[in-house]
């Protein structure tokens, strides 16, 4: 299928109109259209007419992505209905309890879809449809089985209402009202003004079955003041533009009627489309919702789908979803079995390894060496070093054990520490003494008295080589390696 065309379907319970619009929809690029009925058939079934559109799409050679159907006004049923919200989030929301109540009936059987036609302070006005599950089941059922799966699913009223705004609406023919009759149904639209935006920018609609016995001059007066009286709060209506299918409408009797200027249109040529276009659909009205119904793509905000309430449509987003569902649990089954197969092999390899390992260490430890021999060169280094350290401290007259240094040493930080105990609150908890340096562990009552503790270290002779400090609750807790200085070690 081409991803650029899009077809609308008009569908009653015995009659289908379809339309295809290229990428150029809006500026009315028609690809092919055509009527089938089931009229006269023995199986005049929902699924008999789904096939005829499938087959006639198919003839024509109609290609499309995406399709949009329009229901007849016999298989739903609109209300008006008053929500306590303006926010359009929370109209949708409340908007099947405030149709349940407003309709006294069970809303659990029938799928609802609505619009905002006013709002304010007090609320929402808004225009609800219905429909049986059961009918929209039948109907999704009969066009899937033919491989026609609906993006949406809306009044036939509403694709109408998209045709006139899109297609006919013009600064001359602002504030007036539509009147569109086919052999069976009518049709009453009041189009937003021009560049009005907000819950106002809904038309108001209105549909009406219309008999053969009936009078059509007296039943669409009736309706056309009923409809302008539901619009009373929006624009002065100022005229009506009549187009019917059967030509039976007196428009001057008719405005008469009404107290508003009444004049015909011509429904396609007033639409700039062209009369070979519509070649292939006998009734005007039926091709202008068609037509309307695939013009549904162009709307990107909220619009009146029961498909929103009913079975929503996935379409391409559930074959992509189940796509790359496929495509990960493909991947990750292959990455298994790959790592599996490595591992295997990994596991061979060491288990061979092992092996090869242990019958060499049983076979060969008569011959493998063991733990290396002493160096003798560095027991000879040793030996030297010590007594050069001997010699050395008999012509400095030191003890050789290193023992009179080492007291001496010791002298120092005890006298250090003696001139300034009581005042830093000095606590000794170690001291760790080698031939080379002291080091002493321990705390003072604060920070301020650890630096006078180590003052009195640098006055004693010693310098502090390393120190460490830390705070432990109350104390300060020290720690600090220190020898004698060069001067103090030139006098022992």
């Amino acid at each position: 299928m081409e991803s650029k065309n899009y077809l609308g379907i008009y569908l009653s319970k015995t009659t289908a109109t379809a339309v295809c619009l290229g990428p150029q929809a809006d500026a009315g690029a028609v690809l092919g259209c055509f009527t089938v009925s089931t009229e006269g058939r023995e199986q005049a079934t929902l699924h008999t007419l789904a096939n005829l559109v499938a087959q006639g799409c198919a003839e024509r050679k109609l290609q499309f992505s995406e399709v949009a159907v329009a229901l007849d006004c016999a298989m739903f049923m609109q209300h008006s209905v008053h929500s306590e919200f303006s926010d359009p989030g929370r109209v949708a929301a409340t908007m099947r309890f405030d149709a349940e109540e407003a309709l006294a009936t069970d809303i659990a059987d029938v799928a609802v879809t609505f619009q905002i036609t006013s709002g304010g302070d007090g609320g929402s006005e808004l225009t609800v449809f219905t429909a049986q599950r059961k009918a929209l089941s039948d109907v999704l059922g009969a066009m899937q089985s033919n491989n026609i799966d609906p993006v949406s699913i809306e009044p036939d009223v509403s694709c109408l209402s998209r045709f006139i705004c899109r297609k006919m609406s013009s600064p001359e023919m602002s504030n007036s009202v539509f009147v569109l009759l086919s052999r069976s149904r009518g049709y009453l639209i009041i189009p937003p003004p021009s560049g009005q935006t907000g819950p106002q920018k809904a038309s108001v609609m209105r549909t009406f079955l219309l008999g053969a016995a009936q009078h059509k001059n007296e039943m669409v007066a009736r309706e056309v003041l009923v409809t302008t009286a539901l619009a009373e709060d929006g624009p002065s209506i100022n005229s009506l533009k009549i187009f019917d299918s059967g030509g039976s409408i007196d428009c001057r009797q008719l405005g008469t009627r009404v107290g508003i200027e009444a004049s015909a249109v011509d429904l396609a040529g007033t639409a700039a489309i062209d009369a070979q276009d519509q070649a292939g659909c006998p009734e005007p009205v039926d091709f202008a919702i068609a037509y309307g119904a695939a013009l549904a793509h162009l709307e990107k905000a909220h619009r009146v789908n029961f498909r929103d309430d009913f079975m929503p449509y996935q379409g391409k987003k559930l074959r992509l979803q189940k796509t790359l569902k496929f495509a990960s649990i493909s991947v990750s089954a292959l990455l298994i079995a790959v790592g599996l197969y490595f591992q295997t092999q990994l596991w061979k390899v060491n288990s061979d390894r092992g092996k090869l390992h242990d019958r060499l260490a049983k076979d060969f430890s008569a011959v493998m060496l063991g733990e290396k021999l002493p160096d003798k060169t560095s027991i000879s280094k040793r030996l030297a070093n010590e007594l050069r350290r001997v010699r050395a401290a008999k012509v400095g007259g030191e003890d050789p054990t290193g023992e009179e240094s080492i007291s001496s040493k010791l002298t120092l930080v005890l006298d250090s520490f003696n001139k300034c105990a009581a005042e830093t609150n000095l606590e000794i908890e170690s001291i760790s003494i080698s031939a080379k340096s002291i080091t002493v562990d321990g705390s003072t009552s604060s920070r301020t008295n650890t630096l006078k503790l180590f003052e009195a270290v640098g006055k004693g002779g010693l310098e502090i080589e390393q120190q460490r400090l830390t705070s432990k609750g109350a104390r300060d807790d020290f720690s600090i390696t220190v020898k004698p200085k060069s001067q103090a070690r030139a006098g022992l």
